[in-house]
């Protein structure tokens, strides 16, 4: 009898890092980059272990790999634009009544969503639906913070920041709901309750978020993650990042310059 549970135990402390509180874990990116090419599935498949890792699971060849990547104790986040539709997804005519008819210049086949209280909440729990079918652990809800005084004037958007943090945070409370953990995206205004936090930085632009809101999450051992991009001193950037929260609890993740791919820490 004792010898039947061995393999269990075996496989409890191998996956010992898998609440993933009060420490920096290694960080894998395959649904987005900034300069350089992103973290391919293969990479993943070999490297990834006991780390987060950010996959867009509604793009080519991807959802057939997550069992396996969390086979190595990985915990896999699936990519979702909450602030804008991709023209590229399967269900952007759904999302397309409830989106602005001027495109986003800055990323071509995006529009901002304009309306938040109707419809598109549904649209946006059948993705989550799907994720906790392909056994997702955690949402990251790209395109949170699409609202502010300019873009409402811009696009000619019809919600307000306040609806749309009612919007977001209904997606998170489904998402909860499926069993799986919300990540914020550049702000936590608003967003404190949720389970952790991705940060976008590169060499000119450091700490350009709400500061004591990522100390927040440090203290309450959330996961914060820093993505900095195109790069030619990594290391030197991570050691500034936890020099300035007094923390070694900072997950990172760099675009190096050197080798033009991204470097993985911890």
């Amino acid at each position: 009898m004792i010898l039947m549970y061995i393999p269990v135990l075996l496989a409890i402390v191998s996956c010992g890092r898998q609440d993933y509180s009060n420490q920096a874990v290694p960080v894998y990116n395959q649904a987005y980059q900034e300069t350089f090419e992103a973290d391919t599935i293969a990479e993943i498949l070999v490297s990834a272990k006991d780390a987060y890792v950010l996959v867009d699971p509604f793009s080519d060849n991807v959802v057939q790999h997550i069992k396996t990547i969390k086979s190595k104790c990985n915990q896999v986040g699936g990519y979702i634009s909450a602030g804008t539709g991709e023209v590229w997804r399967d269900d952007f005519e759904q999302l397309k009544p409830y989106l602005t008819s001027k495109e986003w210049p800055d990323w071509p086949g995006e529009f901002y969503v304009s309306y938040t209280k109707t419809g598109i909440v549904d649209v946006m729990k059948a993705r989550i639906d799907k994720m906790a079918l392909w056994g997702l652990d955690w949402v990251e809800y790209d395109n949170m913070d699409w609202i502010d005084a300019q873009s409402i004037a811009r696009f000619g958007l019809h919600t307000t920041k306040e609806e749309s943090k009612v919007y977001i945070n209904t997606l998170c409370d489904y998402t909860r709901q499926k069993g799986m953990k919300c990540m914020a995206k550049n702000t936590v205004k608003g967003f404190e309750h949720f389970d952790g936090v991705v940060y976008e930085s590169n060499t000119h632009q450091k700490n350009s978020w709400d500061t004591q809101g990522t100390q927040s999450f440090i203290d309450n051992g959330k996961l914060v993650i820093i993505n900095h991009y195109n790069e030619s001193d990594c290391d030197g950037v991570y050691a500034e990042y936890k020099q300035f929260y007094n923390s070694d609890n900072i997950s990172f993740i760099c675009e190096d310059t050197n080798t033009q791919k991204y470097k993985h820490y911890n």
